[in-house]
């Protein structure tokens, strides 16, 4: 089939979707159909050599409607097709009709228009389109964030995440009016002989930057993440932010940079890695430090994507082609481990009923499918081989590397981004561990966690494609190549036709050779232990003849030194009640790490403009005679002003 009839079947399924989300069978079907024929154009797309577009005979809005499929946006349009799809089926068993009676149906209809309205922003080639396309999406995951209307917190988050998208809309709007008033149209396409529109860059630069969740602009994403059901946070991590990091990536290859622009992208990535995960790592609610984690990756592959526009500006194919191949492999790897993740913890709170860790442990042996592909996503996030994550960072790495010794005048950068890379790695995997030890291991630290249940097929099936996809890329990478070749030549033809590394083939073998190890020792241990049996006994109790669960290492144990280390940033806030007497019947200490940004500069900040606008709205009372004092000393001023002039 051609791109064409692929995405109208897409579009006529998904609309279907729309109209039909009552029925819940029926949606689905139409769903992961529409779903399936996103990814087959995308894929289609990558194949082939040629873009693909598509311009109407009648006009939309005053404009003709005019689509564009290329190597870029087909990659970000299998991703969206991907997670959309197993989303889909994994709701189905999360948020069903029968516990969600009321908000089911809806959250259906918003699950299908956000899917087209975030086709449409990949899909469109002209400016005011692309504005409507992302207008549609952003009010479309608001309804998605506030399924759970009835909590405060989950309208509080959504209200939020509705400012953000329209302060960044606003930015936007000035940007495309801005390329439309220079270029006199709304068309979209390469532009770079256009030297007038660099300058312009910075308003697209700060309006994705806020949708991509770049530090500081990332006070929406912790909340609403943390507050959206579980699937819907596996669509908004793994691809709404990446609409943001398209926005970077597609506009940062059409239009003429600036040349501090990847400077400054890259700075902005490596502050947005190291706090992110800083972050991450003193959260105690699981879903909360999955969205930081998240914030840390958009850091990631900010720093891939500045690096490619230093590597443009200069000249320098060899290690711009591994930043931009490994920043868009991270856009791929993150869309699908971080939506594993979020399944993960959304099985966690179907069974439990909580996302604190702190009222979670040994939920291993109640949850065996769930803990095992948790721990999958946790050592892809962190970047351990033979995953698809140690690939992506890998490229990311090398390119680094090639650009310290290219002798460039970017060199000097290369070795602080190395080392932001590797503490922001280092953090990352602390932050698993303590994360899959506190929920998994050890006893359940209340009754909710005691009595967990396993989740059922429908949640399950999507983490195993999602678990079995991180393993494929991270041991068969070569694979992946040509469509990033694909990607990578769409966004600067200069740079088309570019070969594999050889490191890269060379790490593929390494990893099958370590996955072919693992699997071995794995089969000998089962063996022994089938044989001998296993003997069991209490573990070292520290002197206590009954430990109980109280006495288990928290996630604030684990955290506690590193949040020492940066509380000069997080600013922790510290409750406690020391014990007294000589028999002390109680003792509590509670520390929270709050949202730095949003709380102590936003929160102050916008709580002293409304204060003054009180104070403003007094003036306006009704009173004729203090109007014309108003203006008398408005004039008085003037006057004054204008003598003063006249004096120098």
């Amino acid at each position: 089939m051609s791109i064409a009839s692929l995405l109208l079947f897409a579009l006529v399924t998904l609309a279907g979707g729309i109209a039909l989300g009552r029925q819940s069978r029926v949606w689905l079907a139409l769903t992961v159909a529409g779903a399936g024929a996103t990814v087959a154009a995308a894929l289609v797309g990558l194949a082939g050599g040629v873009d693909w577009e598509w311009r109407s005979a009648f006009p939309v809005g005053g404009e003709a409607l005019h689509l564009r499929l290329d190597g870029v946006s087909a990659l970000f349009l299998a991703l969206l097709g991907t997670v959309g799809g197993l989303g889909a089926i994994y709701s189905r068993g999360y948020w069903s009709d029968e516990q969600q009676a009321a908000s089911a149906p809806r959250g259906r209809r918003w699950w299908c228009a956000i899917i087209l309205s975030m086709g449409g922003v990949l899909l469109s080639s002209n400016g005011l389109h692309f504005l409507i396309a992302w207008e549609l999406f952003a009010v479309s995951g608001y309804f998605l964030i506030t399924l759970d209307r009835a909590r405060r917190d989950v309208r509080a988050a959504g209200w939020l995440y509705l400012a953000a998208s329209h302060a960044g809309t606003l930015c936007l709007f000035a940007f495309f009016a801005g390329l439309a008033s220079r270029t006199g149209s709304w068309e979209l396409g390469p532009m770079r002989d256009h030297a007038n529109l660099g300058p312009l860059f910075w308003l697209a630069f700060a309006g994705f930057a806020v949708k991509a969740g770049l530090f500081p602009l990332h006070i929406w994403l912790p909340s609403a993440h943390a507050s959206a059901p579980s699937h819907v946070s596996a669509l908004m991590s793994g691809v709404a932010i990446k609409m943001g990091v398209y926005g970077l990536i597609r506009f940062g290859g059409w239009l003429p940079v600036p040349a501090a622009a990847g400077w400054a992208m890259m700075g902005v990535g490596a502050l947005t890695a190291l706090l992110g995960i800083a972050f991450a790592f003193a959260q105690n609610d699981l879903k909360r430090l999955l969205a930081y984690c998240s914030v840390e990756n958009v850091g990631i592959i900010a720093i891939g994507v500045g690096g490619a526009l230093l590597a443009a500006a200069q000249g320098n194919a060899l290690w711009g082609r591994l930043l931009l191949a490994g920043a868009l492999l991270h856009v791929w790897n993150h869309g699908w481990f971080k939506s594993l993740l979020f399944f993960g913890a959304g099985s966690v709170l179907h069974a439990t009923g909580t996302r604190e860790m702190s009222r979670l442990g040994g939920l291993w042996r109640a949850m065996p499918w769930t803990a095992a592909m948790f721990v999958v996503g946790a050592a892809a996030i962190s970047g351990l081989p033979p995953l698809n994550g140690f690939v992506s960072e890998w490229l990311i790495y090398l390119g680094l590397i090639r650009t310290a010794t290219s002798h460039s005048p970017s060199a000097w950068i290369a070795l602080p981004a190395v080392i932001a890379l590797a503490v922001a790695g280092a953090l990352a995997l602390a932050s698993f561990l303590k994360a899959g030890a506190v929920i998994f291991l050890g006893a359940p630290r209340t009754q909710a966690a005691e009595a967990a249940h396993e989740s059922g097929w429908l949640m399950r099936a999507p983490m195993g494609v999602l678990a079995g996809g991180c393993l494929a890329i991270g041991l068969l990478p070569g694979l992946a190549w040509p469509l990033l070749a694909r990607a990578v030549g769409s966004w600067n033809p200069a740079w088309a036709g570019a070969e594999p590394p050889a490191p890269l083939l060379t790490l593929g073998l390494a990893h099958c050779a370590l996955a072919a190890l693992f699997l071995a020792a794995s089969i000998l241990l089962w063996r022994r232990v089938h044989a001998t049996g296993l003997r069991r006994a209490l573990t070292w109790d520290g002197g206590y003849s009954t430990p109980t669960p109280r006495m288990q290492y928290t996630g604030g144990s684990f955290a506690a030194t590193a949040t020492g280390w940066l509380a000069w940033i997080m600013l922790p806030e510290r409750t406690q009640r020391r014990p007294r007497g000589p028999f002390p019947e109680r003792a509590s200490r509670i520390e929270r790490v709050p949202e730095t940004v949003l709380e102590r500069i936003i929160a102050p900040a916008g709580g002293t403009v409304l204060r003054l606008s009180r104070l403003a709205r007094q003036l306006q009372h009704g009173r004729l005679q203090f109007y014309i004092v108003y203006i008398a000393a408005g004039l008085a001023g003037l006057a004054i002003l204008v003598m003063l002039e006249g004096v120098k």
